[in-house]
Order: structure tokens, then sequence, then C-alpha cells
């Protein structure tokens, strides 16, 4: 073997590879931004949940207890509910994860000796969250029974708890994770599918130089851009429709809320994700770059920037930031209140309003550059 020729032919693929920025940009710069990003995103623990708080005592020793949350760093105070309000409606709409209640007469039963009921109240449609915060809500109300048993008189003491604490999980009681896995699931494959399949179409046409033939037809850029996107959003949907079916027959997951609107937050997000398939095919001249770039932009995300797995309050702020520009974080938000809450999508206008608008802006920057005479 001769080396002359071996550095002749290395020589050769990196004056190749140093012609094509994006493939060295892929090679070189995607494993450190996976490093950072993941590094950061990738994190079990559960920190700031959104508690709400409902004191109908309003006393010193349940203001203690509820201090106790929210100095642990592990909740945050959120809200402080009247006796009259719709806790369901809270927990549906996301303004809280969690909601403790104090009965009145809490203190008063204290102070007899009596032991004081707490609730906490729970949005199990996150198991992993879920469980995780009722190991922490359990931690806190067993050292502030501790607290009272130290601080009372030995003569008094009795071999109980001073403070009853009953957890309540809503929408998925059994905290099956299947039921908090399946909707992001649905979520993660639609934009894994709906963007690869599109950018490879395209950037097919490119390679077989099928594409410039279409351009000198009759064809407008909208009706060849439309064509192309049409088949792809019609096997999307169709494969939603099969997902859905095989999470009811296999996983017991069901869809407690309207149809209709789950179908208007899927054809949304499904446009959104076809649209950037063409952005994608509008960078990349090769089917291998193509597929690359379109795995790295939306599965990487669609998995550890949505909340899909992580929760994204735990992740430090400036990833947070990053994940207002991943539609799946939206799209898995109504999916778990459709599915598993039984919601419409009144109650996630905000969340649609970003899918519409990710939808317009990314299916507009892609039609202007397929629309370019140099692409």
């Amino acid at each position: 073997m001769s080396l002359r020729k071996v550095w002749a032919i290395a020589g050769k693929e990196l004056r190749q590879a140093s012609r094509d920025p994006l493939s060295l940009a892929m090679l070189l710069g995607v494993p450190t931004m996976m490093l950072v990003m993941y590094g950061y995103a990738i994190n079990f623990d559960v920190r700031h949940v959104r508690l709400a708080v409902r004191d109908l005592d309003k006393s010193a020793a349940s203001r203690d207890l509820v201090a106790s949350f929210v100095n642990s760093t592990y909740f945050d105070q959120v809200a402080d509910l009247a006796a009259n309000a719709d806790l369901e409606r809270l927990t549906e709409r996301r303004v809280a994860r969690a909601i403790l209640a104090i009965p009145e007469g809490y203190a008063r039963d204290l102070e007899a000796g009596r032991v004081a009921k707490v609730q906490l109240i729970l949005d199990g449609a996150d198991a992993n969250t879920a469980t995780t915060v009722l190991g922490y809500a359990s931690a806190l109300i067993g050292a502030a029974n501790a607290r009272m048993f130290l601080a009372s008189p030995a003569a008094e003491r009795v071999n109980r708890s001073p403070i009853d604490y009953q957890p309540r999980v809503w929408y998925n009681p059994e905290l099956r994770s299947t039921q908090f896995l399946v909707p992001g699931l649905v979520g993660f494959i639609l934009m894994l599918t709906a963007v690869v399949s599109t950018a490879l179409s395209v950037v097919r046409e490119k390679e077989r130089g099928t594409l410039e033939q279409l351009r000198v037809t009759s064809l407008r850029p909208s009706e060849l851009i439309a064509g192309k996107v049409l088949p792809y959003l019609g096997i999307s949907l169709t494969a939603t429709a099969i997902i859905l079916v095989a999470a009811r027959l296999l996983f017991g997951v069901s869809v407690r809320g309207p149809y209709l609107d789950l179908f208007v937050a899927t054809l949304i997000y499904l446009i959104g994700a076809l649209g950037f398939g063409l952005l994608v095919s509008s960078f990349a001249d090769t089917q291998a770059m193509a597929f690359q770039v379109a795995m790295v932009t939306s599965m990487l995300p669609a998995i550890f920037l949505s909340g899909f797995i992580f929760p994204i309050r735990s992740m430090p702020l400036a990833v947070q930031v990053l994940t207002y520009a991943v539609p799946a974080r939206y799209f898995n938000v109504i999916l778990r209140g459709v599915i598993l809450k039984g919601a419409g999508l009144a109650s996630y206008g905000r969340d649609v309003a970003f899918l519409v608008l990710y939808a317009t802006a990314v299916m507009g920057v892609a039609y202007a550059r397929l629309t370019r005479k140099e692409v």
C-alpha cells in the first residue's frame, strides 16, 4: 500500500469537504451543539412545579405549611385560590400542575391534638413528573410532621402524624406511563415522518434533474409545492388515525376530548412539519444530507426540547428559551389536553396560535426559497 496515494486521496476528500460548508458544519458543529444543548436539557429532576394554594384556614400554621412547599424550590406558588375556584379548569389550562388544599379548621385541629387533613391535587397527565412530585410532597409533609412531633412536649407525644396527607391524581389516577407517553409519541412520530418524507421527496427531484424540468412547465410554483405536500399530508393524517386506533386497542389510551379539535390541531401541526421539510430540501442537495438535517432539526428537539420526556421548567433558562421554537412543545400540550383531559382547543388558544404562526412562517420561507431561480 502506497502512503503517497493514501494521502493524495485523503487530501482530495478534505478539499471536497471544505467546499461543502453545510456538510462540514454538520460534522463539526452538530456533535458539540448536541452535547451542550442536550447535556443541559436532559434532566430527570423536577423543579419549579406550578402550585396553586386553596387555604381556607388562613392561619399561621397553614401559612407555614405553604411556605415549606415554596421554600423547598420544588414548588412555585402561582395562585391563591378562593373557596369556589374551579380546580379542574385550573389544571386543564395548565395554570397549575398541583393544588394544595388546606381546609378550614386546620390550625384548630393541630392545637387540639387532632389529625389535620391536607389534600394535594395533582395533574397526572405527565406520569413521570407526577410520581416525582408526589414523592416531594410526601417528604415535605413528613418533615412537617417530624418538626411538630419534636416541638411538642414529651408527655404529649403520640405515635401518629399530626397532618393527614391525602394525594389525589387527576386524569391518570394509576400514573400509567403509557397514558403520558402515547400522546407525546404521536407528536414525535408525525414530526419526524412529515419532515423526512417531504424533504427527501423534493431533493430526490433535484438529484434526478426532474425539478428543473417541472419548473419549465406551465405549473405555477404554488401548484408544484401543493402537489408535493398534499399526498404526504393525507398519508400523515391516515397515520394519525392508525396511531390513535392502535393506542386504544393496545394501550387503552382513548381520546376523551372532541375529535374535531384533535383533527384541527393535528392538521395545523402537520402543515408546519411539511413546510419545514420543504425548507430543509431548499438547503440540501442530496438525500443523505436532507435526511441528516431533518433528523437533527426535527427528531432530537421533538424528543428532548418538547416536554415529551423531560420537564421544560427543570431546564436551564437558556434551554427553556430554545423550546419556544419547537412546535412539538405546543402540540404535546394540546394532545395531552384533548386525549387525557377531555379538553377542547378553547383551553389552549396560545398553543394553537403558535402552531398557526409557525406553519405560516415556515411555509412562507420555504416557498420563497424553493421558487428562487438558483435553487
